[in-house]
């Protein structure tokens, strides 16, 4: 099985080097470009098997399963260029939110489904959030998820969900570590500790942290209980949370819905002239 990738930006390179660090696949099985072709030839550099094609058609021509990691803007022109290119035999993979497996569908003859990865792949952790489309039989799935599965948990959702399941899982590590980096400068500037303390300590709570939800010690709710002794200096501290974060989460999906229906209506003009055509 030949595996394509197009686009190796942020996520695409994160696939990659997930798929081979987590032995899914090997390097050879590799076929990779991405619009500035020197980001591509630097990941062959650690990886001399991959190979990499100088253009998109020749990728498409090459593969069984094709991911596209390109910004939303792109694919349908992207797609326009490859519909050519591709069989009904293959499966066309997009990581972009923005973009339903309905719109995917119309625009090419081959099988689709829709994978967002998060940065937590990276480590062989975290989870995939997949949607197939109508063409897609009971073996894509089982092939697609079993690509993922020794990287990621790979979670079925729904089209509805969509943005709000990406925001907890793909946005989630930003959200989380700007909201401990503020923990730390503050803890910097009332009181003594160093910055490098402070990043060592905070570092080391969360990998623990992980820890303990991901052995099932605790749930979220059962481990604040367990921190948090009646009187003590926890609970004080949570007072403060509780009432300067009311709401605050709500603002933020609030703003990535908004932000996604925005991206929608412009792929949607993108995708509605396509069919037209």
């Amino acid at each position: 099985m030949n595996i394509g990738v197009i686009g190796t930006g942020n996520m695409g390179t994160i696939i990659i080097e997930s798929l081979i660090e987590g032995s899914v696949l090997s390097p050879s099985q590799l076929y990779i470009t991405n619009r500035t072709l020197e980001k591509a030839e630097k990941i062959k550099q650690y990886y001399p098997e991959i190979k990499v094609l100088n253009n998109v058609k020749s990728v498409a021509q090459s593969t069984d399963i094709l991911f596209i990691c390109v910004k939303p803007l792109q694919i349908e022109p992207l797609l326009n260029t490859l519909k050519t290119d591709l069989t009904d035999e293959q499966l066309l993979v997009s990581i972009t939110s923005p973009i339903t497996v309905s719109q995917l569908e119309s625009a090419v003859p081959s099988k689709v489904a829709r994978v967002i990865p998060s940065i937590t792949n990276r480590a062989l952790s975290g989870a995939t959030l997949f949607t197939f489309g109508d063409r897609c039989d009971e073996r894509d799935k089982v092939k697609l998820k079993g690509l993922f599965e020794n990287i990621s948990t790979p979670i079925m959702i729904d089209e509805p969900i969509t943005r709000i399941a990406s925001d907890l899982s793909s946005c989630g590590p930003a959200f989380m570590s700007f909201l401990l980096e503020k923990m730390i400068n503050a803890a910097v500037s009332v009181t003594e500790i160093s910055k490098e303390q402070a990043i060592a300590l905070t570092t080391e709570m969360m990998i623990g942290f992980g820890k303990l939800l991901e052995k099932d010690f605790y749930t979220l709710e059962t481990l604040k209980q367990k921190v948090h002794v009646k009187g003590g200096v926890t609970g004080v501290g949570l007072k403060v949370l509780e009432d300067h974060t009311e709401g605050i989460f709500e603002k933020v999906f609030a703003e990535t819905q908004n932000k996604f229906k925005e991206d929608h209506a412009v792929v949607d003009v993108q995708f509605s002239q396509e069919v037209s055509e």
